[in-house]
């Protein structure tokens, strides 16, 4: 029996396509092993949203090269789809596939070689379907990843995903709620809802929106809950937040991408609504879920941005109290108007001021955590991760350990949160 082993890098949509792709290797027949394994073929599936990702990758593929050197090498993903010329450079790679057209993988790879080296991206901004990749089956048996759509049209100065993914292709509704049923019956507690830009979502379709899905999937027996991954701000606007309110499985957490708390800087980047929009935002979704935890990406060091304007974002941070955030650093990505940008920032006043942002949000995750020592919530076990120890989440996405002589993999119990340690609340079952 032939192997295939897998690896990937970057967002959840990155590894609901390679779920998706292993299954139909795994159909094909083929034995699925670790990475590290010695297998007949490795697929890597590539992130491009830095260049962190894009040197990752190029890492990933040497390493199966090296693992095994008479395999089949396929790369697919954001890196291969923007340089697909640099990806067929490196030694052993035998297919370039990019975003689109995996479903055909299993076909395409079975007609090489090991001296193969086939080229097959094409222009993904000619591509208006959506490419049904459907997972039938996870490896984990309790939150399950759910694609609702593909691409986006919002063309940050900074980001590259929108030449990467090309435009907005939403999911079958009929689709969703399919996979969503079928997930539930196999056992799975938690849909998490994800895509390139999941604010989209209906946006070229008739009759569906992104609110009408998410009323409809509540109603699915067997769902417990239902989370969405990151959202933009203006999606969630007065007439948005007063719909899902009525959605009882719907977690009270929210990702919403920030990037700057200045709105000069927000300009720049070319994204959509200003600081005063956002707070007001925020503050609706306070207002209508209690216990919300509303948690961010920033970017810190965009070309221009001056000790003013970083002092606006750190001052605004401060100010809407972050659950949690993610800080990164503006990375130059060649085609972007951004890159081509004067007054790029330099290395040394990225992490200082990378630093100052990861320091005030750890204070106001901590702020939040500690808000809700005492209480006893609802968690969904996951894992066991040490001695013991049982992680799980709560509805707004608190990380909590427990101790526990059974296990609790994949079930829901009550815990009475006690003490907080980096990051993690530690508590005991109630129950």
């Amino acid at each position: 029996m032939k192997r295939a082993a897998f690896y990937t890098l970057g967002c959840k949509v990155n590894q609901y396509e390679t779920e998706a792709m292993a299954e139909l290797f795994s159909d094909a027949g083929y034995e699925i092993c670790d990475f590290n394994e010695i297998a007949d073929v490795y697929v890597i599936n590539t992130c491009s949203v830095t260049h962190m990702g894009d040197r990752k990758s190029r890492q990933i593929i040497r390493r199966a090269k090296k693992t095994n050197p008479d395999a089949i090498i396929a790369v697919t993903g954001c890196y291969a789809q923007t340089a697909p010329g640099e990806i067929m450079k490196i030694d052993g790679v035998n297919l370039v596939l990019g975003t689109k057209d995996r479903k055909n993988i299993v076909k395409n790879i079975e007609e090489l070689n090991i001296s193969s080296k086939i080229n097959q991206v094409t222009d993904i901004m000619c591509t208006h379907e959506f490419e049904e990749l459907k997972i039938k089956n996870y490896s984990d048996r309790t939150r399950a990843f759910i694609k609702i759509q593909e691409g986006c049209n919002q063309f940050c100065s900074y980001c590259i995903i929108p030449y990467a993914r090309g435009p907005v292709r939403s999911r079958s509704e009929d689709e969703i709620l399919d996979e969503i049923k079928k997930l539930t019956d196999n056992g799975f507690a938690e849909i998490i809802l994800v895509g390139i830009h999941v604010a989209s979502y209906g946006t070229d379709l008739k009759n569906t929106s992104l609110e009408d899905l998410l009323i409809k999937a509540d109603t699915i027996e067997g769902v417990k809950r239902i989370r969405l991954s990151s959202i933009e701000p203006m999606t969630l606007n007065r007439s948005f937040v007063e719909k899902i309110k009525s959605v009882k499985k719907l977690c009270p957490h929210f990702h919403i991408s920030l990037q700057s708390g200045c709105d000069e800087t927000l300009r720049r980047m070319n994204r959509k609504y200003t600081t005063a929009q956002y707070k007001e935002i925020v503050d609706g979704l306070r207002e209508s879920f209690p216990d919300v935890a509303i948690t961010t990406d920033i970017m810190v060091g965009f070309p221009g941005e001056t000790d003013e304007e970083f002092n606006h974002t750190l001052d605004f941070i401060n100010e809407i109290r972050f659950a949690d955030a993610h800080v990164f650093q503006y990375s130059p990505r060649q085609g972007t108007p951004a890159a081509k940008r004067q007054n790029q920032i330099s290395s040394q006043t990225k992490d200082a001021r990378s630093k100052m942002i990861i320091e005030a949000t750890e204070k106001s995750r901590d702020d939040f955590l500690k808000r809700h020592i005492g209480k006893t919530m609802p968690v969904l076990f996951e894992q066991v991760v040490r001695d013991g120890f049982f992680e799980g989440k709560t509805a707004n996405y608190i990380n909590v350990h427990v101790k526990s002589d059974r296990d609790l993999s994949g079930c829901f119990a009550n815990v009475k949160l006690e003490s907080l340690k980096n990051g993690i609340i530690y508590g005991k079952l109630t129950e």
